[in-house]
């Protein structure tokens, strides 16, 4: 993947540690670039450039989609092997020492692999870090809203598969049942839901039959008959030759497709996907309204929710244009990204228009 349409692309081994680290900075044109710090054991150096180059600029599109004054970033600490205690802080304190050469043009927050307790270990050496604990006056860790954004983009898809957004009786399918997955299980089986769910990991497998859920094996996930399909783990799910079961695909995953081209393969199997970088945005939405808006949580969830109408906006346009979703919100991040004409996410505490 080439980096001509990055910024910057920062790339170090660390002092300390002799891990490798890395900053994509994709785009500033809306303000400092934001996004998580992924902490991973790659095959090789070029897959973790590769997965920075791709979630940075995800990362644009989400924030842009979401009316956030905020560009796309992301950072990926590059690993050969699982490292001890010792070791991980190291590697943090020389990622922390990469994010404060940036001068503020990054700013990171949690993503696989990493944490409040180790965004706490980045403080130590930049204040551009998110999502610290609650006891040292951060916002914690940030799956709880970002369930609560793929929750408003799942109402919206719901309408247009169902005819309503509810989940009575539905049947689920959560694939990875970690903090965010655990949050969306706890929550649609509270809506009468009949949730099922899969991970690699057979602990969280355990956690998940401790709550009554049902479980399956990865590798049966996309034939199960489902009414929903959550992608809660990994990207990189849905390829040109990929089949779903499912009519409703939302979930957090970032980049869940191969390539931009299986949007409209999936929607000629009559499944309607919301683009992942719409519906994984609640965290990011939550943390910027809480930690650089003073807002409380209550008025940074009631924004959250502000991604039911996002979504649903998206759907419709799909529908009158004859298009996919996944190019209607790609037409809505760049129309604000080249000429600002879409607004910011509206605070709660000014005006709305009905929707």
């Amino acid at each position: 993947m080439s980096v001509q349409n990055w910024e910057q692309v920062v790339v170090r081994r660390g002092r300390r540690s002799g891990v490798t680290t890395m900053v994509a900075v994709h785009s500033r044109t809306l303000g400092p670039a934001v996004g998580g710090c992924r902490f991973k054991v790659y095959p090789g150096l070029r897959d973790a450039i590769d997965d920075v180059l791709r979630l940075s600029a995800a990362m644009t599109r989400k924030c842009a989609v979401a009316g956030l004054d905020f560009g796309g970033g992301k950072s990926v600490v590059a690993l050969d092997r699982v490292p001890g205690p010792e070791l991980r802080r190291e590697i943090l304190l020389d990622h922390a020492d990469l994010i404060a050469s940036l001068d503020g043009a990054y700013l990171a927050g949690p993503d696989v692999g990493t944490g409040p307790d180790d965004m706490l270990v980045l403080r130590e050496r930049t204040p551009h870090a998110f999502c610290v604990p609650e006891e040292h006056g951060g916002t914690g860790s940030s799956s709880g809203p970002t369930a609560a954004g793929v929750l408003a983009a799942l109402r919206a898809g719901a309408r247009v598969v169902f005819g309503d957004a509810s989940m009575k009786d539905r049947k689920v399918v959560i694939s990875g049942y970690g903090s965010v997955g655990a949050h969306l299980a706890t929550a649609l089986v509270e809506q009468g839901a009949d949730v099922t769910v899969s991970d690699v990991d057979e602990g969280r497998l355990r956690a998940a039959e401790e709550q009554g859920l049902r479980r399956v094996r990865p590798e049966q996930l996309l034939g199960l008959q489902a009414d929903v399909l959550i992608p809660a783990a990994v990207g990189g799910v849905f390829g040109p030759a990929t089949e779903v079961a499912a009519p409703l695909v939302v979930g957090p995953a970032n980049n869940q497709l191969t390539e931009d081209a299986v949007a409209p393969a999936l929607a000629a199997q009559g499944v309607l996907w919301i683009p992942d970088f719409v519906a994984s945005a609640g965290g990011v939405v939550y943390t910027l309204g809480r930690e650089k808006e003073n807002l409380t949580h209550a008025e940074a969830l009631d924004r959250v929710e502000t991604l039911e109408a996002t979504t649903r906006r998206i759907l419709d346009a799909a529908s009158v244009n004859g298009t996919t979703p996944l190019a209607e919100a790609n037409a809505l991040a760049e129309a604000r990204l080249t000429s600002g004409a879409e607004p910011r996410t509206p605070s709660p505490r000014e005006p709305r228009t009905a929707a």
